[in-house]
């Protein structure tokens, strides 16, 4: 039975494939559970036509991405941090820290978006990667200096 997917499917395929599966597992579990539709032809054009509507709204909304990614590359987080004697931090600087800190600056960015390649646990400069889209990754600078006591 040729089915159309309205989500991805582990195993099966992505939104707006045409797939075929056994008619059980269609009629039992995929479409009960909106998670497919029947391949009618008037089902596949609707299909095709929302598919287009998305990538247009896609390539609209990693263009506007590109704006903020543009913006959060100049942007410079800097941080005093209490230091043991050879300048290690007590603990490190966290994504969430790094949140907090762009929320202050004016971006809404949440902490599963932002990927620190190394534990910043040292005094200096470092950068971090900040995933707005799968394709638009912006590179922050983060400062890290000693509290002065």
């Amino acid at each position: 039975m040729k089915i159309i997917l309205l989500q991805s499917v582990r195993g099966l395929g992505d939104p707006g494939q045409i797939v075929n599966v056994k008619s059980g597992y269609a009629r039992n579990y995929l479409i009960p559970n909106d998670m497919a539709i029947y391949a009618t032809k008037g089902n596949v054009a609707q299909t095709e036509y929302r598919i287009e509507k998305s990538k247009e709204l896609e390539i609209k909304r990693i263009s506007e991405l590109e704006e903020v990614c543009e913006k959060l590359n100049k942007v410079t987080l800097k941080f005093e941090l209490q230091t043991s004697e050879e300048d290690k931090l007590f603990g490190s600087v966290t994504p969430q820290m790094i949140s907090d800190a762009l929320l202050d600056n004016g971006f809404k960015i949440e902490k599963k978006d932002i990927e620190i390649p190394e534990l910043i646990k040292t005094i200096g400069s470092h950068y971090v990667d900040i995933y707005l889209h799968k394709d638009v990754v912006a590179k922050i600078k983060v400062k890290v200096k000693a509290l002065s006591a």
